[in-house]
């Protein structure tokens, strides 16, 4: 699975250093998040990695739920 690393400063000290990854016709996979709130700013379930839609299909946003395979999400450059 090709994928490209992403490092980058989030809002707060805790996720500073938070990495990011782009997966081949999948989600982004985010590691080291101490922290992440919805649109409301309440506070979701966080773990070593969680896996965030890019595909639009999940019935669980902001988090991968599998949608993008029986959707056949594919990046635009792939």
């Amino acid at each position: 699975m090709a994928t490209v690393h992403l490092y980058f400063f989030a809002p707060s000290e805790e996720n500073a250093m938070s990495e990011v990854t782009v997966t081949a016709n999948g989600p982004l996979a985010v590691k080291g998040l101490k922290e992440i709130k919805n649109s409301k700013g309440q506070s979701l379930p966080v773990q070593e990695t969680v896996y965030l839609c890019r595909c639009g299909h999940s019935a669980n946003k902001p988090f991968c739920d599998g949608s993008h395979k029986k959707n056949n999400f594919i990046d635009e450059k792939n």
